[in-house]
């Protein structure tokens, strides 16, 4: 089992697109990615994590090499089902490959990974980045038919999609969470690591960081948000006491 549930401490991937995002938006070289990896680590992060879009708005390929080079932390790379990304992900070999869905015009990942209905493609990808040693994670809503996709692809790790839980309210929220608690839960019982993301912040991370079948949370643009105001090394630091106090 994995010592993040034997132990209690989940731990925390920050992903540093968004740093990338503003240095886009000039051109150059600033702000470094880099530099916030190595924040990143300095501060007690567990993972830095990184999304390389098919059409480069943020991460750019050389990124990946320098973040690699710059810190131990595990690189996870969040990477669409496609042949291009497959190639990338085998010539870096990052610790973990996420597989999310992409679509060119959205602005952030919009919802899970369709694995049940997209398995004859994404056998392949999954067993190919396996064989290579990449840990392997699908980006999914907390829904069973999801899981039981995971499973049968053979994929380590399952990331449930915390979008809906963060964006609703009152008894909706409730449900939201009750659903993550339970597909975690599913998750864990069947050999499946799981992990949650998108859309955390300081107000509703603790319910989810509470579920003590979760191995790790991916946090990334209200962290890069919040950077702006206190810098990146509190900001990390805050989400990292936050989710030590639900545990």
């Amino acid at each position: 089992m994995n010592s993040a549930l034997t132990s209690g401490r989940l731990r925390l991937g920050v992903n540093i697109d968004h740093v990338a995002t503003i240095r886009n938006a000039r051109g150059g070289d600033h702000p470094d990615p880099v530099r916030a990896a190595e924040i990143v680590a300095a501060v007690g992060g567990d993972g830095i994590t990184a999304h390389l879009r098919e059409d480069r708005r943020h991460i750019r390929d050389e990124d990946l090499a320098r973040i690699q080079a710059a810190t131990s932390l595990p690189l996870n790379l969040e990477m669409a089902a496609t042949d291009e990304m497959l190639e990338i992900a085998l010539r870096h070999k990052p610790h973990a490959a996420c597989i999310v869905p992409e679509r060119r015009e959205e602005r952030t990942t919009e919802g899970g990974l369709d694995a049940a209905g997209q398995h004859n493609r994404l056998a392949p990808i999954v067993a190919r980045l396996s064989d290579a040693g990449i840990r392997v994670s699908l980006f999914i809503a907390p829904e069973p038919r999801q899981i039981e996709a995971a499973m049968k692809l053979g994929a380590p790790v399952v990331e449930l999609h915390t979008g809906e839980y963060a964006h609703a309210e009152g008894d909706a929220r409730a449900v939201e969470l009750r659903r993550i608690a339970d597909m975690a839960a599913l998750a864990a019982r069947n050999g499946i690591e799981p992990h949650a993301g998108h859309g955390l912040t300081y107000e509703n991370v603790q319910p989810i960081a509470a579920i003590p079948q979760l191995a790790e949370l991916n946090i990334g643009h209200y962290l890069i948000g919040e950077a702006i105001f206190v810098g990146l090394d509190t900001a990390v630091r805050r989400m990292r006491d936050l989710m030590d106090e639900a545990r």
